[in-house]
C-alpha cells in the first residue's frame, strides 16, 4: 500500500532520488534553464517534501513551495525509475494540489521542462487541468522551460 510520508531528506534513498532528478534535468536542459533543486535547497522552510512509500520502497518524491499567501509552486516530482507507469506521479500531484487548497492557495505553478524526456510530466499536467502561462518566481523564459498554472 502505498504511504505518503514529509521529509525524509536525509534518507540515503532520498537523497539518491533527488540526485537522479538533477542529474536527469541537466543532461535533458542547459545548466542556465536546469531549476532541479538540491536537497539543500529542499530544505528551506517555505517547502514542504513529500515521498510516496510502499513500506521500505521510496516510489517518488515531490515538494510544494509557499509563493504567497495564495500561491504554491509544485517542486522537484520524481518517480523512482524502477517505478513508472503505476500512478506514483499522479497520487503525488494529487496530494500537493490537495495540501495547496488546505492552504488557501488560489493557484498552483510549477516549471518543468520541454525536453523529450519530460513528455509524460506535461501530460500528467496537461490532464490535471494546468494551463501555460508566463513565467513566475524568477525563472527566465526560454524554449527549453515550460511554465504551468492550475486555478484552485
Amino acid at each position: 500500500m502505498m504511504e505518503l510520508r514529509e521529509g525524509g531528506l536525509d534518507d540515503p534513498r532520498v537523497l539518491a532520488l533527488v540526485a537522479h532528478h538533477q542529474a536527469e534535468a541537466h543532461a535533458s536542459t542547459p545548466s542556465e534553464n536546469a531549476h532541479a533543486m538540491n536537497v539543500d535547497g529542499l530544505r528551506h522552510r517555505d517547502i514542504s517534501f513529500w515521498g510516496l512509500w510502499e513500506g521500505e520502497d521510496l516510489l517518488g518524491i515531490a515538494a510544494l513551495r509557499a509563493l504567497a499567501s495564495d500561491h504554491g509552486e509544485i517542486k522537484s516530482m520524481r518517480t523512482a525509475p524502477v517505478h513508472l507507469r503505476r500512478g506514483v506521479a499522479r497520487t503525488l500531484l494529487t496530494h500537493l494540489i490537495t495540501l495547496a487548497r488546505t492552504r488557501g492557495y488560489t493557484r498552483v505553478s510549477l516549471e518543468t521542462g520541454t525536453a523529450p524526456m519530460f513528455d509524460a510530466a506535461n501530460r500528467l499536467y496537461e490532464a490535471a487541468g494546468f494551463t501555460d502561462g508566463p513565467p513566475f518566481g524568477g525563472y527566465p523564459q526560454s524554449p527549453h522551460n515550460r511554465f504551468m498554472t492550475l486555478s484552485l
